[in-house]
Order: structure tokens, then C-alpha cells, then sequence
């Protein structure tokens, strides 16, 4: 069946007006559907397929980019995972995100602000209000009431844990009773956002069917796993446990038999996804029912050069991938010195790039690098398509939401200026992710079997799968692209397709000691499989909390040392930055403080 699909003319036209009494408003202004004609089954569906298009950010249009579900710049540019990208006079509020030196008035967390809570939750309360009042006119059924409001709380337990990434707890509790949102602080208990959260993600998982008809509606399974996340969030591996263990023993959901099919349009809505945020192309203008929020994190130069080279994935993240002669991880010595790249090198310059050094084999899926072919499109050439390569990077934009070139114009959009933007759902959770949490759990627990053959099962399908195509000419010029001589299926002397593009080793845990290594062997797992997936900072956070942090180390060590090693790569980028404990949260943003003067306060560690 169809899957959910919101066009922004209809997000407009939905909106709910809940008016003042004053005659000279009861006329509805032109555009504005009267709020009575949602009070059935038909309006309220409508009502919620409006808050599901809150999702993406794309209501924001322009200004998405900070409120990205994909949390690239949070969860990924913010962490050793990547870099900003492009070049730094472009999107600076990004470089204040990237060197741990954001202020209250930076507007990429006042558009997630916005959006989480401003539009999100405050459309997700008004849904479960009209679902209600339904519901006692007798207009609808319990069952239909059930469903609906399982949906509705989902989605609102959604906005809430995103925002609840970013800002922490310092964010204002509204449920559909709030009187006046204006008056309530954000100032909370301890443990009140997680509880808020969680009570909408069970009741939802207790109303909610095992599967749905339409791709992108939230299933029981889906509301568990979010609630398993949550409370990782505070290391609630109790609460966590038995969510896991039950989304596991379905048997709903299995590993893909490919990583990268994770990562490919043709393999939407697989059966590895729990809960998968769908993109449209080219049904409405600029094709906003799709993910927005990284519409400038495509390749930006050179034969496929695109807008605008944001989200380039960093030398640190490329080192993490070398591993030992048994297909190990590297995990005390791996940034010691850089893998190979090309910064520097034009790409009509001489580049070999690295075939000896054992890498993992998602390394390529993960990272597009010069001299490695890049899906359909063709051998990187390096330096040519990369936007400021001294400032973003050697690498392209992290490739894992691209497209194929073979499926340009038709799965990507043909309309306005952010081109990349295309049909490749975002994966927001998939069964991976909950394997290698319940090995988390186990890790915590000491039960070093269960954590060894949960990490090994993504490990050994990790080694299935390689990118092929040896590059046998070291200078590519423009008339290389795509494939120089050597299409594939050919046998040019470019490129030998049947080697594999560089040394893949991948070895499986024989076991582990203690609970320390078989934690430090889950977060591992957890950074290459889920790499400039928007999860990386956020890990950290958490395990920063840890008896044993992350493998022995504390985020700011984590952090810092990357921003030292990285000046080996950019050179003066990270000159300076200095990570502490006072940038693992967001400013709340000081547009809201001046809006709710006296009632929104801001985090101590920024005042």
C-alpha cells in the first residue's frame, strides 16, 4: 500500500484555529479549513498525516537544515564523526556547532526548538484533542479513539526525545490539558522528561498493532524501541532490557542480507526497519515531503556536483575502520596515524590510494574517498568534487542518504535549487540498532556470550558485502569520469573489477575477558555501523556516564584528542576548540527566553 505522503499545501490547509470569542473573529480567514470538519474518522487521519509531516523539518523549509531529524550537525558534525563540510564562510553557525562554541543566539537550535516544540508537539496535542472530543461526541469508536491517540502520542513521545537529545531537560512538558503553554516553565525534576516520554511510548506500544498496512505508521514494535533509546539515554538498562528482548523474540524483524541495502531507495520500508521516516520526490514544489534537513549535504563540485558539500565525514572516522591482521579493531592505536587520503593532491596529481592497510569492509559504504568507485556515478576523483577540500575535508559528503545516478530526476527532485534531495527514507530505527543495544545491555550486565554473538551478527554481516573495482590509474582527469576505460562488465585497464577496491578484513569475537572489553567492543560496533547516522555525540554523552566511559576514556578526552589529531588533516579548523562538560547540551534559545521572559530559563551552563 501506499505509503504516508504529505503534500505542504495540505499541511498548510489543516491547520487547527483555536480562537479567541471576539465576534469579529469567528470568520475564518481565507485558506483556513473550519476546525469542525476534523471531528470524524476522515479529518482526524488527515489531522495526524499533518503531524507526521512535521517530522522531516520541512515546514520549515530553508530553515530545516537545524532541525534535520537526521541530526547531522548535533549527532554527527558535533562529535569525531564529521566535519561541517563546504567551507567555512557557508552556514557559519554550523563551525560554532562543530568547535563546541555555540551561544544562546545561534539559530540551528532555535529551529530545532521550533520545530520539536513549537510545531511537533503543539500539532500532536491539538490531533489528540480533536481525537478526544471525538470520542465523547461519539463520532468515532474506542478502537478507532485507540488507534488514533496511539499514533498521536507516538509521534508527540518522538518530538519530545528529539528535543530532549538536544536541549536535555530543559525543555516545557504540554500535554493536550495544558491551559497556557506560555506560563509553563522549562525548568523540570529530575527524571519528568523521561517519564513524559515513555508514558506516551507505552501506552502507545499497548494500543499500537504488531504491523500497519501503510509504511511509516509507527507499529507496537517501533514504540518499544523508542522507549528502549530513551532510556538509554539515562543508562536504564533495566527498563531497556525487556523491549529489547521482546522486539527480538517477535521473530517481525531480521538483518538485511547487505549493509548498504540500509542505504538504498530500491530497499525502503525492508524488513530490518522498524521505523522509517518516508520521503516523496516530485509531488509537490521543491519536493518538500522529503528530508529537507539535509538538502545541502550532497556533493557540491566536479562531473556531479550538486549543492552544497555539507556533512563531510571525518579522517578520525576513516582511521576507525583500519583494523589488525585478524579483522579486529584498532581500538587504542587507530588514530595514531591517518589512513592514506588525498588532501592536497589536485585531482590531476599522482594519488595511489592505500590497497595494503586492512580496513572494515563498511568503511566504502560509509565514506566516499578518491579512487574508490561511488555507486553508479563513478570513480571519485578526489579533490574535483569535493567544495573546499582544505577547509571540508578529502572526503564527499556522507553518502549513506545519496542516491544513484541511474535514478536521478525520477527518485530525486527535478524542482528547485537543494538538488540532492531525494526518495530514500531515513531509517530512524532499525533491528541493527536493537541488537547492538541489547549487547550493550549485556555488556553492562557481564553476560559476555550474549554480548559476543549480538556484536558478531553484525559483524558477519558486515563481511558479506565489499565495493569491487581495483583503480589501476592514479591521475584522474576530467576525462576519466565515470569509469575511465573500464566501464563495468569490461575489462579495461583503468580498473580490474574483479579485486575488491581495497584490503577488506572483518574477523568475528572469540570473546571477551571482562565487561569493560565486551563494552568497549559494543560501542565500537555501534560508531561504525550506525557512522553519520546523527547518533554519535549522543553516545558519547551517555557513556560518558558510565563506570568505565567510553573503553577507559571520558568524552572530553574523546573529543579533544580528535580536535588535536584532526589539525594533521585541515590544518587550522579545530585551532583552539576545546570541549567540556558544559557543551554536551544546547542553549536553550534565547528567542524563546525573550518570548517567556521569567517563565523559559536557560541551561546554568550558559547563563
Amino acid at each position: 500500500m501506499k505509503k504516508i505522503a504529505i503534500a505542504m499545501v495540505m499541511t498548510i490547509l489543516l491547520t487547527i484555529s483555536f480562537s479567541c470569542s471576539e465576534d469579529f473573529l469567528n470568520k475564518e480567514p481565507m485558506g483556513v479549513t473550519s476546525e469542525n470538519v476534523f471531528y470524524n474518522a476522515k479529518g482526524i487521519d488527515a489531522l495526524l498525516t499533518g503531524t507526521y509531516s512535521m517530522i522531516r523539518g520541512s515546514a520549515l523549509w530553508t530553515v530545516s537544515w537545524g532541525a534535520s531529524i537526521q541530526n547531522w550537525t548535533y549527532g554527527s558534525v558535533a562529535s569525531d564523526d564529521a566535519y561541517k563540510g563546504s567551507e567555512v564562510t557557508d552556514q557559519v553557525p554550523v563551525n560554532d556547532i562543530e568547535k563546541w562554541q555555540v551561544t544562546p543566539t545561534n539559530n540551528y537550535p532555535a529551529d530545532k526548538w521550533r520545530l520539536c516544540i513549537g510545531m511537533g508537539v503543539d500539532r500532536a496535542n491539538k490531533t489528540i484533542k480533536v481525537i478526544n472530543k471525538s470520542l465523547t461526541d461519539g463520532a468515532i469508536s474506542q478502537q478507532q479513539a485507540d488507534k488514533y491517540l496511539a499514533e498521536a502520542r507516538f509521534l508527540r513521545a518522538l518530538f519530545y526525545f528529539e528535543a530532549r537529545l538536544v536541549f536535555g531537560d530543559y525543555i516545557p512538558i504540554l500535554d493536550e490539558n495544558t491551559p497556557d503553554p506560555k506560563v509553563v516553565s522549562n525548568v523540570n525534576a529530575e527524571g519528568v522528561v523521561l517519564k513524559f516520554i515513555t508514558d506516551d511510548l507505552k501506552y502507545a506500544a499497548d494500543k499500537l498493532p504488531e504491523s500497519q498496512a501503510q509504511p511509516g505508521r509507527p507499529t507496537k514494535y517501533a514504540a518499544m524501541a523508542l522507549a528502549a533509546r530513551a532510556y538509554l539515554q539515562d543508562l536504564k538498562y533495566a527498563d531497556a532490557k525487556p523491549l529489547l528482548d521482546a522486539i527480538i523474540s517477535s521473530g517481525k524483524y531480521s538483518l538485511m542480507d547487505k549493509f548498504i541495502q540500509n542505504f538504498e531507495i530500491e530497499t525502503n520500508n525492508n524488513k530490518e526497519s522498524i521505523f522509517e521516516i518516508q520521503a516523496n520526490v516530485n509531488d509537490i514544489n521543491e519536493s518538500l515531503n522529503a528530508e529537507m534537513g539535509i538538502g545541502l549535504n550532497w556533493p557540491h563540485g566536479g562531473d556531479i556536483g550538486m549543492c552544497c558539500g555539507f556533512h563531510q565525514p571525518s579522517q578520525n572516522l576513516v582511521n576507525a575502520y583500519k583494523v589488525d591482521a585478524n579483522g579486529l579493531p584498532l581500538f587504542d592505536t587507530f588514530n595514531d596515524t591517518d589512513f592514506k587520503n588525498d588532501a592536497g593532491i589536485n585531482s590531476d596529481q599522482t594519488f595511489i590510494p592505500d590497497d595494503q592497510t586492512p580496513v572494515d569492509p563498511r568503511l566504502d559504504y560509509t565514506v566516499s574517498r578518491r579512487g574508490i568507485p561511488y555507486k553508479d556515478w563513478g570513480v571519485n576523483r578526489g579533490a574535483d568534487w569535493i567544495r573546499k577540500q582544505s577547509e571540508g575535508g578529502p572526503y564527499l559528503p556522507a553518502p549513506k542518504p545519496f542516491f544513484k545516478k541511474s535514478e536521478r530526476y525520477n527518485l530525486s527532485t527535478t524542482t528547485g535549487w537543494q538538488t540532492g534531495i531525494n526518495a530514500n527514507n531515513y531509517r530512524y530505527i532499525r533491528y541493527s540498532h536493537v541488537l547492538l543495544w541489547r549487547a550493550e545491555v549485556a555488556a553492562f550486565e557481564g553476560d559476555l556470550v550474549k554480548a559476543k554473538e549480538l556484536v558478531n551478527l553484525i559483524r558477519e554481516r558486515a563481511g558479506k558485502d565489499k565495493v569491487m573495482g581495483r583503480v589501476k590509474k592514479y591521475e584522474l582527469t576530467t576525462d576519466f569520469y565515470p569509469w575511465g576505460n573500464s566501464a563495468p562488465g569490461t575489462s579495461g585497464s583503468d580498473i580490474d573489477w574483479s579485486q575488491p577496491a581495497a584490503n577488506y578484513k572483518i574477523g568475528l569475537y572469540s570473546g571477551f575477558a571482562n565487561k569493560e572489553e565486551a563494552m568497549k567492543a559494543v560501542q565500537w560496533e555501534q560508531r561504525l555501523e550506525f557512522a553519520t547516522e546523527g547518533m554519535r555525540f549522543f553516545d558519547l554523552r551517555r557513556w560518558d556516564n558510565l563506570p568505565n566511559k567510553i573503553g577507559g576514556k571520558s568524552m572530553a578526552e574523546i573529543l579533544n584528542a580528535f580536535a588535536a589529531a584532526d589539525l594533521r588533516v585541515r590544518k587550522s579548523f579545530m585551532q583552539g576548540a576545546v570541549f567540556t562538560n558544559s557543551d554536551k547540551y544546547m542553549p536553550v534559545p534565547q528567542g524563546q527566553i525573550d518570548l517567556q521572559p521569567g517563565v523559559i530559563e536557560q541551561r546554568p551552563e550558559y547563563k
